[in-house]
């Protein structure tokens, strides 16, 4: 017997979620159905808030409420600045808070597989502000994966005329991890990124 069509229809609503599937978005549905009116009300108000109050920075993407903290010059390294895929990892980055440079947000990385990749017109864009900011270093810090590996190599193609220092986030060993643990290939990395001591 098939589910009532309102039910239906939250569960194909959560089903759009990245990582969900059929069986986790009928749980939240289910789980969901047993929240009182008033607690439902408040998660769509700010679902609604969310959309009607948080928009993107103009320059440098990242997702913001009102002025954008984090192209502030008097606040930040303007000589230094990191390009990441998504607004998510600015917030990631400043958690460290070992960071205090610029952020270029891509809006995506390459992936060929899908044959997506960030739009042409925020890599000019990007160009016109290394130039723009007297930038002197680029960070390139993207998934460790096909994807995030085919963005770094393209965007060092792209950007290697322009005479700025480009490096990469590190790869290799978690912090506090044993070697019994770690996997060849992330092994493989620590090894051949191996700085001196």
């Amino acid at each position: 017997m098939k589910y009532p069509d309102p039910l239906l229809k939250l569960i194909d609503v959560f089903r759009k979620l990245p990582g969900v599937g059929r069986k986790s978005a009928e749980r939240f549905a289910f789980h969901l159905l047993e929240w009182p009116e008033e607690k439902l009300t408040e998660m769509a108000q700010a679902l609604l808030d969310s959309k009607k109050f948080l928009t993107h920075c103009s320059i440098c993407g990242s997702l913001i409420e009102k002025k954008c903290p984090f192209c502030d010059p008097k606040l930040r390294n303007q000589e230094v600045i990191c390009l990441v895929a998504s607004p998510k990892d600015v917030f990631l980055i400043e958690e460290t808070r070992e960071y205090s440079g610029l952020y270029f947000v891509l809006g995506g990385l390459f992936s060929p597989l899908h044959g997506s990749h960030p739009s042409p017109e925020r890599l000019e864009k990007l160009k016109t502000y290394l130039g723009e900011w007297g930038t002197k270093e680029i960070v390139l810090a993207f998934d460790s994966t096909l994807e995030g590996d085919a963005t770094a190599l393209y965007l060092k193609k792209e950007l290697t005329h322009l005479r700025i220092s480009i490096s990469r986030l590190a790869l290799g060993l978690p912090m506090g991890s044993a070697l019994d643990y770690i996997d060849g290939g992330t092994l493989a990395r620590a090894l051949t990124g191996r700085h001196t001591y």
